[in-house]
């Protein structure tokens, strides 16, 4: 048996991260969030190396001291207690206290760059600012920066960086006090001294220079990709647009369409009630083939009207009301139960009612469609069974429509919800069918926020799931 889940939202709330750069080059706050918690997982990996090395530095202590790592036991157990509690205390400002001027994303992110900048300085000063790598841990902070930020913010973050293992660096080697008494006191310097400060500026200098090169290349780069994205977002809306011109023009020929073959199929309807005079039976035999070539047609052009409208409902949101799943289930079967019958196929239901809020129109062509397809596909004398469940403890409902027919192979089962797409199993099943019914389930499911699970073993049977969230128990009321 093959399953798999199908789950459809809509795209138009997600961030453009191009247009939020052309608006005063800020990013919204939905971005902030996810980068916070992006931060505070990296974070709780940095706290988890920082335990591992206080453990190192209490079994191997003299490995550290011949890498040329200061000899102190105790700064990895403080700086990891100090990103610990920073880190809980962003959680809690972040998913437990009301935003406002002062507990912004904003400004929480910028709260977790300074902290983790001091963060870095200690432990660039106990490793060694001079005599390890972990300096050039900065450049993933500048790096990040030039990523997430505008390059203002990343400039002021670089800026950052510099004053702060430059006082490192200065604390460490006595520059002060070394160079006041060389310039203002005239004091005697020992050549050994002078020139171990020479070295300690002139990596200050060349790393500072680095972390400048760095900036300056990744926030040029950032800036490229950011105008690549807007080209992206151009193309795209261009290609929108003509999917938009060819679908109005689908409908506008689908509309012109429909009128004349109206007009035909209502003549053989005349001219088989004898309103045209008596005809033979092989003409009545052609009329019949054409009036049932034009019955196909007309669904087909039902279908594809019914598509454009939903596509449209995209861009003008109806409005949603609470709906019994119980009622849209009994409508549907009453619907389709004459065309269950004359296939005597049983239509077994049992119906737990809850309530959901959506477009009650949309409900039905979820429900009407998926029932319809579990028929069509059906074998004749066969059962459809149509279940509804709903566990309030965690606020989920769902329908399941089972049928016993020809099923569908795995490796057709990603692409059921395709426009126009059905397989090869299907056309000989039935030729008629229009590939769009799933289309219109898809687009509704979409528009209502809802889940489909689909299963299916073929010459077995297929089984769809729909799933509802945050629903309501009968009545409508929350409470």
């Amino acid at each position: 048996m093959a399953e798999i889940d199908f789950s459809w939202s809509d795209r138009n709330h997600q961030f453009d991260i191009a247009a939020a750069r052309e608006k005063g080059h800020k990013l919204s706050n939905e971005i902030l969030v996810e980068n916070i918690r992006w931060f505070i997982i990296f974070r709780w990996t940095v706290v988890a190396g920082l335990i591992l090395l206080q453990v190192f530095f209490l079994t191997a202590s003299e490995t550290l001291a011949w890498l040329g790592v200061k000899e102190n036991q105790t700064w990895p157990l403080a700086v990891s207690i100090i990103l610990s509690g920073t880190n809980f205390a962003y959680i809690y400002a972040l998913d437990f206290v009301k935003p406002s001027r002062y507990n912004s994303p904003s400004a929480n992110l910028w709260a977790q760059i300074i902290v983790d900048l001091i963060c870095l300085s200690i432990v660039v000063h106990y490793v060694g600012s001079t005599a390890t790598p972990a300096p050039f841990f900065y450049i993933l902070h500048i790096a990040l920066a030039c990523i997430f930020f505008s390059a203002i913010e990343s400039l002021i973050v670089l800026i950052i960086v510099v004053v702060m293992y430059t006082i490192v660096l200065v604390s460490e080697s006595g520059m002060f006090i070394y160079v006041y008494q060389s310039i203002m006191v005239g004091a005697q310097v020992v050549p050994d001294e002078s020139l171990n400060k020479g070295r300690v500026l002139l990596w200050m200098v060349s790393l500072n220079s680095l972390f400048l090169i760095v900036w300056y290349v990744v926030s040029r780069l950032s800036i490229v990709v950011r105008a690549h994205e807007q080209h992206l977002k151009e193309a795209m809306e261009q290609v929108k647009q003509a999917q938009y011109n060819k679908d109005q023009y689908g409908m506008l020929v689908t509309h012109q369409l429909k009128a004349p073959l109206d007009a035909i199929r209502s003549k053989i309807n005349l001219i088989n009630g004898g309103y045209c005079g008596e005809v033979s039976s092989d003409i009545r035999e052609v009329l019949a083939r054409i009036d049932k070539r034009g019955a196909g047609m007309s669904r087909l052009i039902l279908d594809m009207l019914r598509l454009e409208r939903l596509k449209a409902s995209v861009h003008t949101p109806e409005t949603m009301e609470q709906i019994s799943v119980a009622a849209v289930i009994a409508r549907a079967i009453d619907k389709l139960e004459p065309v269950a019958n004359a296939r005597n196929i049983k239509l077994d239901h049992a119906t737990q009612d809850f309530w959901v809020v959506g477009i009650p129109e949309q409900l039905e062509i979820i429900l009407e469609n998926i029932i319809s397809n579990a028929l069509t596909y059906s074998y004749d004398n066969a059962s459809v069974e149509i279940l509804s469940a709903v566990n309030f403890q965690d606020a989920t409902g769902n329908i399941t429509v089972t049928d016993q027919g020809i099923g569908i192979e795995e490796k057709d089962l990603p692409n059921i919800f395709n426009e126009y797409f059905y397989s090869p199993r299907a056309v000989v099943h039935n030729k008629s069918s229009s590939g769009i019914g799933l289309s219109l389930v898809k687009i509704a499911a979409r528009n209502n926020n809802i889940k489909i699970r689909v299963s299916s073993t073929p010459n077995l049977g297929t089984t769809f799931t729909i799933v509802f969230h945050n629903i309501l128990p009968p009545g409508g009321n929350a409470d």
